[in-house]
């Protein structure tokens, strides 16, 4: 079928916008390129309003698991529960950058697990940056685990990151069928990933780490801090058993958690708030509009046709092609929207449950190829420019280029030996 006008302008569309998130052409924020291109389709008329704002309105969930995370880290930050962290991750390190390297991928895996991968970008970066200014090493080492974990370790559970829920959307899978399906490709994507970050800076892990650098008492601010952390831990827990999105529940353990805080802290709420990255939500929303605009073009229907032939001819193929082309796909518009295009078109399929884990796998693991794969690989560059430190698009893909392939082959290697 010949593209139409309308098709070709929205790709078009779509592409250059996806260009600027990744580029960030004069230095302009990353939610500046996607919101431009959803509006330019609004305007053009290539996307109705009413779709535009109903394609605002999905995102609602993530809005608010976001919100309720960067609240929870800015609090627990300002509290000085980070710098606590970081002392005694060093003092337990012994002198070993290796030792505290190793420490440091253990807590991504934690967090990544029990709070997803947005947290551990938003929460356990500038815990690491604190740990690397007090063990006078490199940072970037140290650095790159949190990006990297974050999505490495992100189908451990449903909760570990908010694209498990987009994909399987109201028929999420029970946790005691999501383990052992999970269990296996988790654990060989944690090892390879660590395997090859460990090989790859293994020049940067020399210089011995600090001495003599004593763990500070932990406020109270920073104890109640620690506790509304744990205590989301369980409601996200909970909410993923009992199948209640994540954003609401998030949003509001964040909000109790700054109050409870900041009622007793001389720190301010506008501090706070001033100092959170808004600017995810809009990158976020831009996104939204941009694949309900792909959809129309009939991308999602066609997708799903191929799948299904795919399926008939060999289940065990579509699995592997399924897996790699959504790991290298989504990096093209981030895995997200990925995430949504891949469920629906996995939902029309009608595809086997293997096939729908290695969906699942590419969508979460591929990210790690590019900086704009997954919104916490986003979210970590910002965290990282507000601490003075920049790291190029290429420099990203030359390690994800190495880090992200041997994992997702074991991943999905993974899927099958369960099977």
């Amino acid at each position: 079928m010949t593209p139409t006008l309308a098709n070709l302008l929205i790709w078009a569309v779509a592409a250059a916008a996806t260009a600027g998130v990744i580029i960030r052409p004069f230095s302009l924020p990353e939610a500046v390129w996607a919101v431009c291109g959803a509006l330019l389709l609004l305007a053009l008329g290539l996307l109705p309003l009413a779709d535009g704002l109903k394609a605002v309105g999905k995102g609602l969930d993530v809005y608010l698991f976001l919100a309720g995370m960067m609240l929870l880290s800015e609090t627990a930050r300002r509290e000085g529960l980070f710098d606590w962290v970081a002392a005694y991750a060093v003092a337990r390190a012994n002198r070993s950058p290796r030792r505290l390297f190793l420490l440091i991928f253990v807590v991504g895996v934690v967090v990544t697990t029990f709070m997803s991968n947005d947290a551990t970008a938003v929460v356990l970066t500038p815990a690491v940056f604190a740990a690397t200014r007090r063990a006078r090493v490199e940072p970037l080492p140290y650095l790159f685990i949190c990006a990297f974990i974050a999505n490495a370790a992100s189908f451990v559970l449903p909760i570990s990151n908010p694209a498990n829920l987009v994909i399987y959307g109201s028929h999420m899978p029970p946790l005691l069928r999501w383990l052992p399906a999970y269990a296996l490709p988790s654990v060989l994507s944690i090892a390879a990933t660590y395997g090859v970050l460990r090989i790859s800076q293994r020049r940067l892990l020399r210089h011995p780490v600090a001495t003599g650098i004593a763990v500070p008492a932990l406020g109270s601010g920073g104890k109640r801090a620690a506790f509304g952390i744990a205590a989301t831990s369980v409601v996200l827990l909970a909410s993923s058993g009992f199948d209640v999105p994540l954003g609401l529940p998030t949003f509001l353990a964040g909000a109790a958690t700054a109050v409870l805080v900041l009622a007793r802290s001389e720190t301010g709420p506008m501090t706070v708030v001033k100092h959170i990255a808004w600017g995810v939500l809009p990158l976020v929303a831009g996104l939204f509009v941009l694949v309900e605009a792909l959809e129309t073009t009939g991308v999602t229907n066609d997708l799903a046709v191929l799948l299904s032939q795919l399926v008939r001819r060999s289940a065990a193929e579509a699995a592997w092609v399924s897996g790699v082309v959504l790991a290298v796909g989504g990096n093209l518009m981030n895995n997200l929207p990925a995430g949504l295009v891949a469920g629906r078109v996995a939902a029309l399929a009608d595809v086997p449950e293997h096939v729908r884990s290695a969906v699942l796998i590419g969508v979460d693991l591929g990210p790690n190829l590019s900086v704009t794969g997954s919104l916490a690989t986003i979210l970590w560059l910002a965290a990282l420019r507000r601490e003075g430190i920049r790291v190029t698009a290429l420099r990203f893909l030359t390690l994800g280029a190495l880090v992200m392939p041997p994992a997702l082959l074991l991943a999905l290697a993974g899927v099958f030996a369960f099977g």
